[in-house]
C-alpha cells in the first residue's frame, strides 16, 4: 500500500532561514505593548488563581513546583485536569485549544477513546507491567517494522532519551569506531553526551552544566544543511577513531525550527556510506506524525538505525525505543551474555504491556483514521492563517510547517547568531517576548509550546483551527517594536 504524508508540500527552507536570519539578528525585537501584557497579566492572575495555589504548594516538594520543562510557563504554570481530543481543561474549568499535545505524541487527538478502551482491557486483564514478555511487544515491533521497513528489529525503551543514548551505544558497541556527529541546535534527549550543542549551534559544552568536559570527548556538530563541514569532521576522524554515527533529525535540528534543505538528508547519507559510518535518524517527534512511515519513508532514505519516542506509545508512558537493521539491534540482545559483546540497554518499566499495547493500537488507529493526513491538513490551514495575521499587522514574524509540526517564531531567541555581537543583551528580552506571548494566548486560551512550537492533532478541525486563529489575531494585533533605551 502505498503509504501518504502530512507534509503536502516542502517549505522554501532556504527563504524560511534567511527570514529566521533577519529577525532575530537584524530587526528590532517586537512585543505585545505594555499596557495590554499588564492586562493580561492581571487575567493571568485571577482566571488562574487555583493553578497558583497548586503550584506555590508544590514547590514545597517539587523544584519549580512541576516535573516536566513544558510546563514551566510564564508567569506560573496551569494544572491541567482534563484532556479531551483538541482541548484541555484546568483545575478551574478553563477550556483551552490544545497545541501542545503533550509535546507532539498524540496526533489522534488527545485521550482518544477507542485506543483508551483497548488500553483499560489490558490494564483489567494483565495489569500495567509483569516484567516478563508480552505478545504486545511483538505486536508492536511487527507493526511498526510493516510501516518502516528499515526498523528490522525494535527494541522498546522508556523514552525518546534512551532510544537516542542507546542508539549511539549500539553504533559504537557495531562499529568499534569513537565518534558521533550531531548537527548543532539538535535535541536528542538530556543524557550526559547529548547536552552538548543544544537549541543553538555552535554552542558546544557551554549549556551543558554539571557534566564533566570528559564526557564530550568523542562528541561533534556541525551547523545545519552544512554538509561540506560534516565531510570534514568525517575524513579528520578517520585517523582518530573513526566516527561511529551521525544522527539528525530529518526535518532539521529542534524538530526542523532551523528546516533542513530537501536534499540534506540524501547527502548525509551518501557521506555516511562513504566513511563506514552509521547514519542514525531521530524520529522521536516525526516518526507517525509526518506519515506512518517516518520522515524517512518521506524522504526516501533508510537509516541504519531509528530512534522512535512519544507516538510510538500513542501518548501513554514510557514511550521510546530503537529499530534498525538486524545485525546492529542484536547487540541489544537480552539476556546473561557472559562475556559476548553487547550493548548494554535496560529498564525496568521499558516494554511494559500498557505502554506496548497502547501503542499498537494508537499506530493501527491512526492508520485507519488517516490521523496523520487530518492533522497535517489543519497544519497547513493554521499556518496560512497565522501568516495572514502576521501580514495584516505587518509584523516581520515567521510561521511555517512541515504537515502538523507547525513553527511560529516571533521573539527567535533560539535563532539568533552567535557572531551577533547584541546576543547577551537581547536573548533575555527575546525569551521574555515569548513568554510573553505564552501568557497572553493562555489568557485567550490557547495552549502551545513556548509560544513558538505548535503540535495539531485529528481532532483540530476547520472550526477549531479557526476559532483558533480569531484568537491568535486578538493577541498579536497588539504588538509593537520594543523602544531602543
Amino acid at each position: 500500500m502505498k503509504q501518504e504524508y502530512a507534509i503536502s508540500h516542502w517549505p522554501d527552507s532556504k527563504e524560511i532561514l534567511e527570514n529566521l536570519r533577519v529577525l532575530a539578528n537584524e530587526l528590532p525585537v517586537y512585543q505585545i505593548n505594555r499596557s495590554k501584557m499588564n492586562e493580561y497579566l492581571e487575567k493571568y492572575e485571577s482566571k488562574f488563581a487555583k493553578s497558583k495555589q497548586m503550584v506555590e504548594l508544590a514547590k514545597q516538594r517539587i523544584p519549580g513546583g512541576v516535573q516536566h520543562n513544558l510546563a514551566f510557563n510564564y508567569p506560573f504554570p496551569l494544572a491541567i485536569a482534563k484532556a479531551d481530543g483538541a482541548y484541555l481543561y484546568d483545575v478551574s474549568g478553563n477550556r483551552f485549544i490544545d497545541f501542545l499535545q503533550a509535546g507532539g505524541p498524540t496526533v489522534l487527538g488527545s485521550n482518544y477513546k477507542p485506543v483508551r478502551d483497548k488500553v483499560l482491557e489490558l490494564i483489567n486483564e494483565c495489569g500495567p507491567v509483569t516484567g516478563l514478555f508480552h505478545e504486545y511487544e511483538y505486536k508492536l515491533a511487527d507493526l511498526i517494522y510493516s510501516h518502516v521497513p528499515s526498523a528490522e528489529m525494535f527494541r522498546s525503551l522508556a523514552s525518546g532519551t534512551e532510544g537516542c543514548m542507546a542508539a549511539i551505544r549500539a553504533a559504537r558497541c557495531f562499529t568499534d569506531k569513537k565518534f558521533v556527529i550531531k548537527v548543532g541546535g539538535g535535541y536528542h534527549g538530556w543524557s550526559d553526551q547529548f547536552v552538548f550543542a543544544m537549541r543553538i549551534p555552535g554552542l558546544g559544552t557551554l549549556d551543558s552544566h554539571g557534566i564533566p568536559e570528559g564526557c564530550f570527548q568523542y562528541m561533534q556538530e556541525f551547523y545545519p544543511n552544512d554538509t561540506a563541514a560534516l565531510e570534514k569532521l568525517l575524513k579528520d576522524n578517520e585517523s582518530k577513531g573513526g566516527t561511529a554515527a551521525v544522527i539528525v533529525e530529518p526535518l532539521g535540528p529542534e524538530s526542523g525550527t532551523r528546516p533542513v534543505h530537501r536534499d540534506f538528508n540524501e547527502k548525509v547519507r551518501a557521506l555516511c556510506d562513504s566513511y563506514g559510518t552509521l547514519l542514525i535518524f531521530d524520529e522521536v517527534v516525526t516518526g507517525f506524525r509526518v506519515g506512518l512511515g517516518g520522515a524517512q519513508g518521506y524522504f526516501g532514505i533508510k537509516p541504519d538505525l531509528t530512534v522512535f519516542g512519544k507516538c510510538v506509545a500513542g501518548g501513554y508512558p514510557a514511550a521510546g525505543g530503537v529499530g534498525g537493521r538486524k545485525e546492529i539491534m542484536l547487540t541489544f540482545a537480552a539476556g546473561i551474555q557472559g562475556l559476548k559483546k553487547r550493548a548494554m540497554v535496560g529498564g525496568t518499566l521499558s516494554a511494559n504491556p500498557l505502554s506496548c499495547s497502547a501503542g499498537y493500537f494508537a499506530i493501527k488507529a491512526i492508520e485507519e483514521t488517516q490521523a496523520h493526513l487530518k492533522a497535517g491538513k489543519a497544519g497547513d490551514r493554521l499556518t496560512k492563517g497565522l501568516q495572514e495575521i502576521f501580514k495584516r499587522y505587518n509584523l516581520p514574524f515567521v510561521a511555517f510547517n512541515h504537515g502538523s509540526i507547525c513553527h511560529m517564531e516571533t521573539g527567535a531567541a533560539m535563532l539568533m547568531e552567535l557572531s551577533n555581537p547584541k546576543i547577551l543583551e537581547q536573548v533575555e528580552i527575546r525569551r521574555k517576548v515569548m513568554e510573553e506571548l505564552g501568557a497572553a494566548l493562555m489568557v485567550e486560551g490557547i495552549i502551545t509550546l513556548a509560544g513558538s512550537r505548535i503540535y495539531t492533532s485529528m481532532a483540530d478541525t476547520d472550526d477549531v483551527v479557526d476559532d483558533a486563529l480569531e484568537r491568535f489575531d486578538t493577541v498579536f494585533k497588539h504588538f509593537e517594536p520594543v523602544q531602543e533605551k
